[in-house]
């Protein structure tokens, strides 16, 4: 294979691809940014906007999953997180706060989440988190680890999850448990009503054998952020998302010719900073988007200008930053739709998505997964 590259006697890599090597080629036609559609369906439920949230308390509190919902996307709160943990979580967000001024040292407010986080998941809190955002009307989200699927799942169907994502680092299809029995994905979705999306994947094999337990759309990767996540320090695994998108998106027109036309959606995790981003990401293959650091700057962010991921707070392997190099300078609806002053792709996410959809001629965003693409260098 061309893509495989010799990294030693006996020993080869394959070659692969950030989003950062690609540019978007334009085609003949252009057409009018008012003619473009950002709309997609997952199961019965649809967005104007390809927009998953991922699913950590920086970002996603209930008012802002409301706020998203009703922008036109969809926001995934933490079932395992501090809003099914504390009571007063503004009293909890104020200690970490606290521990990012007091000191320089990058432990201390990992530290922090780690002890917030050691506090039992608590079924009443976030059943009354899951009640302020299913009361507005919008869908209702919320994400489980595999590891705690199979125990909090019956609860959240109770309080109205109408999606649930399953989400881990990294995720298969069987998780095995030395503690108890193994999360089997494929008897655990048939048993649901209402669509799962699991992931993270970063490759076809894996994607596919996430596919045929029947999850309605499989997550691309595990969040990476530069200078936030440290996966790839912590345990040498990373995922080179603009091959893994391509991937993924091959496994699934295998997997819709191997069912006779069951489709499942791909949803990019992981270096997606930008407008830019969004769009190639949608490029080569996504149908969705899940942002993380980006939200952060939204005037609305619970997180106050920090942001850090669920991977933060594990008790024994941390693989997630703090990061306070957030700015909040925009409302919500501005981030995500503009009108902005900003040159560097950081706001009007999909204002700017659906402008570069114009440009290269695409009405839709299954059209657009067509288009050109090319190489740098």
């Amino acid at each position: 294979m061309r893509d495989l590259v010799e990294i030693g006697m006996g020993r080869t890599a394959r070659r692969a691809y950030e989003l950062d090597d690609l540019e978007i080629i334009p085609s003949r036609r252009t057409r009018s940014s008012k003619d473009v559609s950002t709309a997609w369906q997952i199961d019965a439920y649809r967005f104007e906007i390809p927009l998953i949230t991922h699913p950590t308390d920086a970002i996603v509190s209930p008012g802002t999953a409301v706020a998203i919902g009703e922008l036109g996307g969809l926001g995934v709160l933490n079932a395992e997180g501090l809003w099914a943990r504390h009571g007063d979580v503004e009293e909890a967000l104020f200690r970490l706060v606290q521990a990012v001024e007091d000191t320089d040292d990058p432990a201390a407010p990992v530290k922090v989440l780690q002890e917030l986080h050691a506090e039992p998941v608590r079924m009443d809190l976030i059943a009354e988190a899951i009640k302020q955002v299913r009361e507005s009307g919008v869908t209702v989200a919320v994400r489980v680890s595999p590891q705690r699927a199979a125990e909090l799942t019956p609860d959240l169907l109770a309080a109205g999850v109408e999606i649930l994502v399953v989400q881990g680092t990294i995720i298969s299809a069987e998780h095995v448990s030395r503690d108890g029995e193994p999360l089997n994905l494929k008897s655990f979705i048939a048993d649901l009503d209402i669509p799962v999306i699991a992931g993270g994947v970063g490759d076809y094999r894996t994607a596919m054998h996430l596919m045929r337990t029947g999850a309605a759309g499989v997550i691309v990767g595990y969040g990476y952020t530069p200078g936030v996540t440290t996966t790839d320090s912590v345990l040498g695994i990373g995922v080179p998302m603009a091959t893994a998108i391509a991937d993924a998106a091959a496994a699934r027109r295998d997997y819709l010719d191997e069912t006779g036309g069951r489709y499942v959606h791909v949803i990019a995790d992981g270096g997606v900073l930008t407008s830019g981003d969004i769009a190639k990401s949608i490029a080569c293959g996504a149908d969705a988007v899940m942002l993380g650091e980006p939200l952060a700057a939204a005037s609305e962010a619970p997180g106050q200008g920090l942001y850090w991921t669920a991977a933060s707070a594990h008790p024994s392997v941390p693989r997630s930053h703090v990061s306070t190099g957030v700015d909040q300078v925009v409302d919500l609806r501005k981030l995500l739709f503009g009108p902005s002053v900003d040159p560097r792709g950081v706001t009007n996410l999909f204002g700017s998505l659906r402008r570069a959809m114009a440009k290269t001629g695409y009405s839709d965003l299954k059209e657009f997964q067509k288009v050109g693409l090319t190489i740098r260098g």
